[in-house]
């Protein structure tokens, strides 16, 4: 059995180093300070609202170092962290509460609304502004002596449950480990130089696992500095970047988040020298947009991961995304995949199929769903429904979500292959494609683009272009423009809303 209060040690061996900071309220704690009030919030946990080890601690509120406080909290007295997304509706979290059962709900300003609208019992609801001043969150730090029962935890206890975003049926509860999080610490964060000098910015939300643990957690592992956005703005994040005096080195954006900022009129000017590693996933990258950032000397180094995944299963070097721009790079150090056939069997290097991945990084099974454990791991492998494949040098290529591929008079067509096309064309700011039906093909391409002011594009242009440089069944049969494409809090292309009406 161990501790896994990593605050706790920092506050001994570095006590005065910076731990986080608050961006929105601009609140910066040291170790020493983080670890004194994390402790003060275990004890009112524990002692006030009586939660026990393996209680659930359900969190609703946007970015802030309140977050990371309930978090180690949370590993503190052997509760489990529940972060919840603040996009869904009333509805959709009241199946994750009924789900999960939480012992308390703590929750901010900004989502008040919701948690007035919510029927499902929750027990103790905690308010706080998630930047200070006056709130039932504080009051209680204030009057708690943080002295708590400690809980000895192990690699195989759950220390936090992450619901799967839901795009596609019901959210799943994914339990994140204790050993997922070390592990990924290790996997992640030695390999892209994550120590106790680096400062890590939080760009994605809390809720996801892109943005707690890649690379908060670990950055937060090794002893770092972690600047918590409360909500991505591109404008900010390249002011933020560009600050030598913030000396920011480790940063994860979704593919949208890239798209924005290098659509800023700030980022001509935006200074990427001091960043050890910007890294992208989430989704397939756009060749042309990482041939924008490379232009600019900076190397977006791309992997995979999920949040059953902890999230990393690979990774490239800096000089692999150079080199190979568009991979996922190779298998982590402490973990396995492997792409297989419709029958199990490995595919043959480039043979397209579905990733499965093993490991100690990868959760123990879903929480109250039984049949997705039946159907969705094999042998230990869990099956990520990702369609890839595997080069001869063992870099790993995400070729698209295996459900959204379609077939068009008998061929496979991955969207995110035609998306890659459609950003080469001059005009396109940016785009999504879906299958649709089709009497005469099955299915057939529909686009749906945002073009760029006055770029006079239309859909018999869009056509054109993609003469001859993709295949004829995969160009769009259809091309609609609109004003935005829906995503989801993390940058995610919401396709399920296209497929409703195309």
């Amino acid at each position: 059995m161990r501790h896994y209060d990593w605050i706790s040690h920092h506050a001994l061996m570095r006590p005065d180093a910076p731990c986080w900071t608050d961006l929105h309220s601009g609140r910066d704690f040291t170790y020493r300070e983080a670890e004194d009030r994390c402790r003060r919030l275990a004890a009112h946990l524990q002692r006030q609202c009586g939660v026990k080890r393996g209680d659930r601690v359900a969190v609703l509120t946007m970015n802030s170092t309140d977050q990371m406080e309930i978090h180690s909290a949370c590993a503190m007295i052997g509760a489990i962290f529940l972060p919840l997304n603040w996009r869904l509706a009333a509805p959709e979290i009241d199946f994750i509460l009924s789900d999960s059962a939480p012992r308390v709900l703590i929750h901010d300003g900004a989502t008040a609304e919701i948690v007035a609208a919510l029927t499902a019992k929750t027990g103790h609801v905690v308010e706080t502004t998630g930047g200070g001043g006056s709130s039932p969150y504080e009051t209680a730090m204030a009057l708690s002596d943080g002295d708590f029962r400690a809980e000895a935890m192990s690699h195989e206890d759950t220390w936090t449950i992450m619901y799967t975003s839901g795009t596609t049926g019901r959210p799943k509860g994914a339990p994140n480990t204790y050993g997922m999080a070390f592990w990924n610490a290790v996997n992640l964060g030695v390999p892209t130089g994550v120590n106790p000098t680096s400062t890590g910015l939080t760009l994605l939300p809390l809720f996801h696992t892109g943005g707690l643990n890649t690379y908060t957690t670990p950055v937060l592992h090794a002893g770092g500095r972690n600047l918590i956005m409360r909500a991505f703005e591109p404008g900010l994040a390249l002011s933020l970047i560009s600050d030598p005096a913030l000396r920011i080195t480790h940063f994860l954006g979704v593919p949208a988040i890239y798209l924005f900022m290098s659509q800023h009129p700030s980022f001509a000017d935006a200074d990427f020298s001091g960043v050890v590693t910007a890294a992208v996933g989430g989704a397939p990258t756009p060749v042309s947009l990482l041939a924008t950032y490379k232009a600019k000397g900076v190397p977006i180094v791309q992997g995979f991961g999920m949040t059953e995944t902890s999230p990393c299963v690979s990774l490239q070097t800096p000089e692999m995304a150079f080199a190979k721009p568009g991979s996922a790079g190779r298998p982590i150090l402490h973990g396995e995949l492997k792409v297989v056939r419709e029958d199990g069997a490995d595919a043959a290097p480039d043979e397209i199929g579905e990733l499965w991945v093993r490991g100690a990084n990868i959760t123990p099974g879903y929480r109250n769903r039984p049949e997705a454990n039946q159907t969705e791991f094999t042998d230990g492998w869990f099956h990520t429904g990702d369609a890839a494949r595997l080069d001869g040098d063992g870099d790993l290529w995400i070729v698209d979500r295996w459900k959204d591929m379609y077939i068009s008079g008998g061929e496979n067509v991955y969207p995110a292959e035609v998306e890659n096309a459609l950003f080469a064309i001059p005009g396109v700011a940016d785009a999504a494609v879906v299958g649709a039906p089709d009497e005469k093909w099955g299915e057939v391409g529909c686009a749906f683009l945002v073009a760029k002011p006055d770029s006079g594009l239309d859909a018999e242009a869009v056509t054109s272009a993609h003469q001859g440089r993709i295949a004829r069944f995969k160009i769009p049969a259809r091309v609609e423009f609109i004003e935005e494409l829906p995503r989801n809090a993390t940058g995610k292309i919401l396709k399920r809303e296209f497929r409703e009406r195309s």
